[in-house]
């Protein structure tokens, strides 16, 4: 917990370009970032990226021109030694820079998602920063987004009854699932998962950010509550679902849609749908500034010494629940948790020629 007012000092590693510009290869998250530690009132004084121009460009965009750039994130950690560290950097990278900050004890670092291509590195860096004390979060931004905050209190609210079921509908398990098991677990009360059963396909090339995926493919978790949750995912998903989430409840129905008015429900007896108000859920479902909120919520925990929406705590059994159903996929059969296997079983099953026309991603 900090003791007065005195800005945070921040350091970015990865700015890349804007979103849309040319040559753009992300969604520009390290800008994202950038203007959520100005609004807090930090302070952006280092950045790191290996096209040093980029970095420059950036501090004038977002730091007055005045953060230090560095090509090496290790020599900067140690020269800057700055208070909260934003990884913004692919999959594969996260590992390695998020245990560097933890070992140059940084108070918190804020990491882009998914957290990592396997389970042993996404539990590396969980495993680093508490063993620390070290805040880590993960940037599972649609926490902040007003139609899921919504929901969410329907549900707290009694709205719907208790909680039974759970759906989604997404383009795959590790980049989009990431979120949809994010909100399942949102939606639950992070109740844990009991186990997970899954069957994946791969037919054709498919990846996002450096790491393979499959095309189609879904997910049974049940929870240690009795509340199951399934996720389909890639081909035919959104029409077999026929909404982004779906909540089932003792008494009613909850669903989030993929376009407005983004929230309809249902209680029993009712023989229409019932909607939010339009002020309510006017970001929708994809809503940019929930990337500023959760970057001000990091900022405001490390400031209390509460615990942040996006924490570890939740984004780790989010990835779990990501491995065990490409594990059930290999096993051919159900994964109790907590997962013992530490890798990506369909990165293996892609190894062993299982899916051959996928391995060209």
């Amino acid at each position: 917990m900090a003791d007065n007012n005195t800005p945070f000092r921040v350091a970015i590693i990865g700015t890349g370009r804007p979103r849309n510009a040319d040559g753009s290869t992300g969604f520009g998250m390290a800008h994202a970032h950038a203007k959520g530690y100005n609004e807090s009132g930090s302070e952006i004084v280092a950045l790191c990226d290996l096209v040093p121009e980029r970095a420059e460009e950036f501090s004038r965009e977002n730091a007055g021109g005045k953060a230090t750039v560095f090509t090496d994130y290790p020599q900067m950690l140690a020269e800057i030694k700055p208070d909260i560290v934003s990884v913004c950097t692919w999959p594969a990278l996260h590992t390695p820079m998020v245990v560097a900050c933890a070992e140059a004890n940084v108070r918190a670092i804020h990491c882009e998602k998914p957290m990592a291509p396997n389970w042993t590195d996404a539990k590396s860096m969980a495993d680093a920063c508490r063993s620390r004390g070290i805040q880590l979060t993960f940037n599972h931004q649609r926490r902040f987004n007003g139609p899921f905050q919504k929901v969410r209190k329907l549900i707290t609210a009694g709205t719907i009854g208790e909680v039974v079921r759970i759906e989604g509908s997404c383009g795959d398990l590790f980049d989009w699932g990431t979120h949809w098991i994010n909100m399942f677990l949102f939606y639950n009360d992070e109740t844990p998962a009991e186990y997970v059963f899954a069957q994946i396909d791969a037919r054709r090339p498919h990846g996002a950010f450096g790491v393979k995926m499959e095309t189609q493919g879904v997910a049974v978790i049940k929870f240690t509550n009795g509340v199951f949750a399934t996720l389909y995912t890639g081909l035919d998903a959104q029409k077999i679902a026929g909404c982004a989430n779906r909540i089932v409840g003792s008494t009613g129905v909850i669903e989030v849609l993929w376009e407005k008015p983004w929230v309809r429900y249902k209680k029993d007896g009712d023989s229409d749908w019932r909607f939010l108000p339009e002020a309510d859920v006017a970001d929708g479902i994809h809503g940019e500034n929930a990337n500023t909120l959760g970057v001000r919520d990091v900022v405001d925990a490390l400031r209390t010494g509460r615990k942040p929406l996006c924490s570890v705590d939740n984004a780790l059994p989010t990835t779990e629940i990501i491995f065990a159903a490409y594990e059930s996929a290999r096993r051919r059969g159900r994964v109790d948790l907590p997962l013992s296997a530490g890798d990506n079983a369909f990165h293996a099953l892609l190894a062993e020629g299982v899916y051959p026309e996928a391995e060209s991603v």
